[in-house]
This record gives structure tokens, sequence and C-alpha cells, in this order.
């Protein structure tokens, strides 16, 4: 019985491990342009604020979608004020995430500028 225990435990601390190296080792960093077009708080138990922005390389071509996650309320307020205009989204790439608790997808949004 104690050694279920202790595998237990193990296996929550591994887990526990595996996550908080996901969530604060970045894969890849970078930046992305766009409009965004859609930007909304959800989540059942764990609330993140999700969107989606369009990259258009050339007006009359077919924009790319970028969906990304923001956790940070000042930084979704700051987004919330430039719906509508071209912004510049710098964020990090954290792969393999073993929750949606965390986000909906793998890029986290640290900063937004906008383009003026």
């Amino acid at each position: 019985m104690k050694v279920l225990i202790i595998l237990a435990l193990a296996a929550v601390a591994a887990l526990s491990g595996f996550t908080w190296i996901t969530l604060h080792w970045a894969y890849s960093s970078g930046e992305r342009a766009g409009y965004v077009q859609k930007f909304s708080r959800r989540g059942w138990l764990c609330k993140t604020w999700e969107g989606e922005m369009a990259m258009v390389t050339m007006p009359g071509t077919v924009a790319e979608k970028f969906p990304f996650t923001v956790t940070s309320d000042s930084v979704a307020a700051t987004l919330n004020k430039s719906l509508g205009k071209r912004v510049v989204l710098q964020y990090d790439q954290h792969r393999w995430i073993p929750s949606s608790c965390f986000g909906d997808t793998e890029y986290f949004v640290s900063e937004v500028h906008v383009i003026e």
C-alpha cells in the first residue's frame, strides 16, 4: 500500500514538474502583425482570453489566421482597446502543455503594440 502511495505521489510530482517546465520555458518567441478579429474570455473553470488574428500580407489575398492566448488582464485590456486597428503581438510558444486549462493554444501573447 505504501508503494502505491509513493508511486502516486511521484507521478503527481513528475506531472507538476513537467507542467511547470512547459509553462516557464518557451519553445520559441516572436512577433506577428495583423488585425484581431476575434477575442473573448473563455473557459469553464480556468478563464483565459482567447483570440484570433488575421494576418494579411497584401490586399486581396487570403488572410492567414493566428490563434493566441492571453493570460494577463492588463494585456487583454490593451488588446480590447485596440480592436479594429493593426497590431503587433509579441508572443512565446509553449509546446506540450498537458491541459487546456492554461490556454487553448500554444501561443501566449505578452505584449501588444498598435501600428499607426
